[in-house]
């Protein structure tokens, strides 16, 4: 089969295509071919030695971790599927600790496999499952929400943001979104925003809250980190709590902590590691509920073939609006 093969080194140049053995299935696994696999960021942060955990894979090493394809082997053991069945792959250490879906097959454990939503295209199925899950847990990690609170989300036009808006619009509450760009504003608000900011206006945190009628944001989703941080948290009400997803913009500067003090505010890291199994279908099922009742479908920015994986992760890095993927078989 075919890889993207990388090498350890820091940097997306350090990934090369070239052929690899097949994978073969274990006990409990099966091995799919792929059709489309998702780029997320967490794929570029371990190419470029930014994770934020210590992770080491034996090398050369295949990114990836989002995918649909076709069984095309069953291990021993594996139960209620046969080759030939399309499956998504859900969440695993596939792309971390083990070969991901960068590659033309691949083997991982049958329970990390869900079927295809109903009515879903091969594309929105690739791309949909870790975004989903890790904007369902960053919306719902605190205690639970009051009816129509006040969400804002940072880098809202990215693969994690969009699967906020929407999904904290299907829930019923009232939502901020940043983005620079205007048409992104835009889509946003077709997506289930109510009210959209460019967070390099100078003016950004006084338009929220004007909108806002000085109530501040109950919940703040942060995909980006670096000097927007500290914004974010001027922009929140009274026991807000902050969810950190991401830190695309890098380190946060000169942060002081006596602004968390008199609102009673509360940060915490969004981690979909410690799910078990059966806690990921869960949130994966409950999630889905919510798109049914609101039409919400995952928004797809580009896809490029197997062999443009540098020019796809090119495109993550200038910002897409969605997802970013690539066209593995056709």
């Amino acid at each position: 089969m075919r890889a993207w093969l990388w090498d350890g080194s820091a940097g997306i140049d350090h990934l090369h295509l070239a052929e690899a053995s097949d994978p073969v299935a274990k006990q409990g696994e099966v091995v799919l071919e792929i059709q489309y696999a998702a780029l997320n960021p967490a794929d570029l942060y371990l190419a470029e030695r930014r994770y934020p955990y210590p992770v080491s894979p034996p090398l050369p090493h295949v990114l990836g971790r989002d995918g649909v394809g076709t069984i095309i082997e069953v291990g021993e053991g594996v139960k209620g599927v046969r080759g030939g069945d399309r499956r998504v792959i859900l969440r695993s250490h596939a792309g971390v600790f083990r070969w991901g879906s960068f590659a033309e097959r691949l083997s991982l454990p049958n329970e990390s496999l869900v079927e295809i939503p109903t009515g879903w295209t091969d594309e929105e199925a690739a791309c949909a499952s870790l975004v989903y899950m890790a904007a369902f847990r960053a919306l719902t990690m605190w205690e639970q929400l009051k009816p129509n609170s006040v969400v804002l989300i940072t880098g809202a036009s990215g693969g994690v943001g969009v699967a906020a808006v929407q999904l904290a619009a299907a829930m019923g509450h009232t939502v901020v979104a940043l983005s620079r760009s205007q048409e992104k504003q835009r889509r946003l608000l077709e997506l289930g925003a109510k009210f959209t900011f460019d967070p390099e206006d100078p003016d950004w945190r006084a338009g929220v809250k004007s909108a806002l009628n000085s109530s501040g944001v109950d919940l703040a989703v942060d995909n980006i980190g670096g000097k927007l941080f500290p914004e974010v948290i001027d922009t929140m009400g009274d026991l807000g709590r902050i969810s950190l997803v991401g830190e695309l913009a890098g380190p946060v500067p000169n942060f002081n902590t006596g602004t968390l003090f008199s609102r009673r505010l509360r940060i915490g890291a969004m981690a979909l590691g410690y799910y078990t199994p059966e806690e990921t279908r869960t949130t994966w099922n409950e999630l889905l509920k919510l798109m049914l009742s609101s039409g919400a479908r995952p928004q797809i920015d580009r896809v490029f073939p197997f062999e443009n994986l540098p020019q796809a992760f090119e495109r993550l890095k200038e910002g897409p609006m969605g997802k970013v993927l690539i066209r593995v078989s056709p």
